[in-house]
Parts: C-alpha cells; structure tokens; sequence
C-alpha cells in the first residue's frame, strides 16, 4: 500500500491506471449497438434492398460522437460463390479512416446471401503498413450483442459491439472474419481500389498476416466502419456512381474524390482554418443510375432512390450529402433518357434527406465526348440537366464539376490532364479538382425546410 501525500494509504498508480482503462472500456461498450438485423428502411425502400442498422436508443455516454469514418455500399453477389461462399476461409478486409476515435464498430452485410451468414470469429486492428499485418497491441476480438458468433439471416445486416480502441485518422484498418460455411454469394463490393487479403483456415486473431496468402480487390460483408469520435461532428456521404466510386484512380493510393475531400478538411482543421469536423464516407457504386436498378431479388447494383435510406440515411450522425448521379441515366439507357425524370429523382432524394435534417450538395454532370455512349442527343440531355441544377432548385448547393473539369475549347470534353483515357472517368489529378471544386462552408449549415 503507498500513501498520498498526506500520510494516508492511498492506490498504486499502476491500479489507478488498471482501473480506469477497464472503466475507459467499460463505457465504450456500453454505448455500442445492440446486434440487430434490419428488415425494413423507411421512405418507401424495399426491405431486403434496403436493410438498415438499428437506431441506437441512447447516446453514447462519452465525450464523443459515433461518426462514420469509412463506408462501402453493397453491390450484389460475387461471381463464382454462390456454392462454396467464403467457406472455412478467413478474410481480412482493408479499409481507409477518414477521422479517428477511440473506439469503434463495424457493420456486415448478407444482403445477396441466398443462406445465413454465420461468423464465429471476428478481429478488428489498426494496420502496421501496406499488408495484412496488425500493429503489435491493437488488435481487438468483436462481439455482436455480447457473442462471438454472430448468424445474419439473407438479405440482413448487423452492427458489432463497439470495442475500445485508439484508431488514427487518415490511416488503414483491418477486419477480419472468419466464416465456418457458405451462406451463397458473397455480398461485395467490387471495385474497392484496396487490396484485402485471405488465409485458409480460422486467422482473425494473427497479428502477423503471414496466413494471408490470397489477395482480394473487392471488399466482402463488410459495409461501414464507425468510430466514437471527438474530432469529428458528423457524417458527410459522397452518393454516386463509378466517378464517387473512383474506378480509374490509383489502386491502394485512397485518391478517389472522396479521399481528398477528407484530406482536404482535415489539412483546414489542423491548420486552424474554419472547415466543418467531418467523417467522410463513400457510398458510390459503379454503374449507379438515379431512376433504375440492376437485375435480381434483391437487385444488384440498386438504384439511387432504392438505396439512400441504406447507404445515406443509415450512416451515423449524417449531416450532409454529396450527389453526383445522374450520367448512367443518361448513358446506359436504351432509349433517349428523359431530363425531367432524372430531375423528379435527385429532387426526391433531396426531400428524404431534408425529412432527415441533412442538407445536400449537388453536383453537376461532368462531359464525356470521346465515350463509346457519346451521342450529340444525350449531350443535349447532359446540359438540360446540368442547366436545372445550376439553377439552384434541386440542391441546397452545387459543386459544378463539369465547369471545373471540362476542356475550355470543348465543354463536351473532359480536359485532357483530368481524362483517365476513357473519356469519361477521370485521372488522379482530376479527382483531385473534383474534391476541390467543394468548398468547406458548402458543408456546413443545416437543411431546409423546403428549397
């Protein structure tokens, strides 16, 4: 027993220490989500194209705030496992923070499993480079309502108990699953641009990564990493297509738009600038239309007014949203797209965002003379709608990508310095002055009531 100053006994520093890490631990799972599986999401969404994760009854008791700090929308099922699944396989899911916290929680999707998912084991860890090794001490068993097993039914989800855990911002983060038997195709996501990685055999607790010896470029079941943070306020949602999705940008290098748009705030922040303290997260999807859907039950590749409540609506404390949606409308349709339908569409995703307190920052659609889909009549459908956005009656504000991005000697053209090659998606550089074109102050401020 040592004594205080004043003579009396008093506690080791080292139980001091002991305790409050184990009340610091403590208060972070108390203020995790009870594992629930969603079966319906509001705004008229069809249920198994649209789970969502339980709304949490009480506020976390912490000084932080639950922020979504990394995201991935579900795309369908992967090709080739509708039999075997991930079968007796773990895999360690690479993903890249936006802001950090001092604990965290994942979500994991069965949206496009024909049988239930069943994991019996499930680590998350702070990186220690650029493969599938942890930094030595981080890594953290998962639990889903206090189990180590967790069964999500087709076409559910569920929401891990928050554990404590330091996770840097700008940083990767691995979470490993391991899954004893198929549940049918693996609900994915295709085009992560990030290598994840696969081991044979139950290898969620290796702090090594030398089990990993299968790579990945698609992220599979898991759909949202949130962190209980205090440098951040909420959530911003980058909603669109493969230009949100990044499908041209450097693999493993995290410069889609979205990246840099959270680079970008953060620079502000820790500069002392005025920038919103934000968690961005990026529910873009390769292919995304704002009217129709892909094919399937539940549809692969759901349209954009399917999937908001899922991959806008459902995110933690969101306060603001990005569209960029609008030119597979125009392109991947058969016939000539009709402008003031898609319009119809992005106004009605404003109006659920705006029933829901989040302003939304619309952006305009970029040219793609050049593209194998370039017809002068859809450049035509392209300006209709870019001219109704600038107008300022869709959105609460726009983020004119297509003035920023465009070749000043031919607006139907992207600026050659800025085109990927396809003539449609952009280069590095050109997502870069993508996230750019927003200003911080456009992220800011709430929703009104109606535009």
């Amino acid at each position: 027993m040592t004594e205080r100053h004043d003579g009396s006994p008093g506690v080791p520093p080292t139980r001091h220490r002991a305790l409050l890490a184990a009340i610091l631990a403590l208060v972070v799972s108390l203020s995790a989500a009870i594992y629930t599986v969603a079966d319906a999401a509001n705004d008229g969404d069809d249920p198994r194209a649209a789970p969502r994760p339980a709304r949490f009854p009480a506020a976390p008791v912490s000084t932080g705030v639950w922020v979504g700090t990394w995201a991935a929308a579900p795309v369908g099922g992967e090709p080739d496992t509708g039999t075997g699944g991930l079968a007796g396989r773990t895999v360690r899911n690479v993903v890249h923070t936006s802001v950090g916290g001092t604990g965290a929680r994942i979500t994991l999707s069965n949206l496009y499993g024909t049988r239930p998912l069943t994991v019996t084991a499930a680590t998350l860890a702070v990186a220690a480079g650029d493969g599938p090794a942890a930094v030595p001490g981080t890594l953290r068993r998962l639990t889903f309502g206090g189990a180590g097993t967790l069964v999500v039914p087709p076409g559910g989800q569920a929401v891990s108990d928050a554990v404590a855990l330091a996770v840097p911002a700008d940083s990767d983060v691995l979470v490993s699953t391991y899954t004893p038997e198929s549940a049918g195709p693996v609900t994915h996501h295709r085009h992560a641009r990030r290598t994840s990685y696969v081991a044979d055999g139950e290898h969620t607790e290796d702090p090594t990564g030398t089990a990993y010896t299968g790579r990945s470029t698609s992220w599979r079941h898991l759909t949202a990493l949130d962190v209980l943070s205090d440098e951040a306020d909420g959530t911003v949602v980058a909603f669109g297509d493969s230009l949100t999705d990044g499908v041209t940008s450097t693999p493993d290098a995290d410069r889609r738009w979205p990246d840099v748009l959270s680079d970008r705030l953060r620079a502000v922040v820790a500069a002392g600038g005025d920038a919103p303290r934000l968690g961005v997260v990026n529910a873009g999807i390769s292919g995304n239309q704002v009217l129709a859907a892909g094919p399937g039950e539940p549809a692969e590749n759901p349209s954009g007014l399917d999937r908001f409540a899922r991959d806008v609506l459902g995110r933690p404390n969101v306060r603001v949203v990005v569209v960029d949606l609008g030119v597979n409308d125009i392109l991947r349709n058969r016939d000539l797209a009709d402008p003031d339908a898609v319009i119809d569409g992005l106004r009605t995703l404003v109006r659920r965002a705006h029933a829901h307190g989040v302003k939304v920052v619309g952006a305009t659609l970029m040219p793609f003379r050049g593209h194998r889909g370039y017809t002068d009549a859809r450049e035509d459908v392209r300006r209709r709608i870019n001219a109704e956005i600038r107008s300022g009656t869709v959105f609460d504000d726009v983020a004119d990508v297509d003035e920023a991005l465009r070749d000043p000697y031919d607006p139907r053209r992207l600026r050659s310095d800025y085109d990927s090659g396809d003539h449609l998606h952009p280069s590095d550089k050109g997502y870069r002055r993508m996230a750019e074109t927003i200003a911080p102050e456009q992220l800011t401020g709430s929703a009104p009531a109606r535009l």
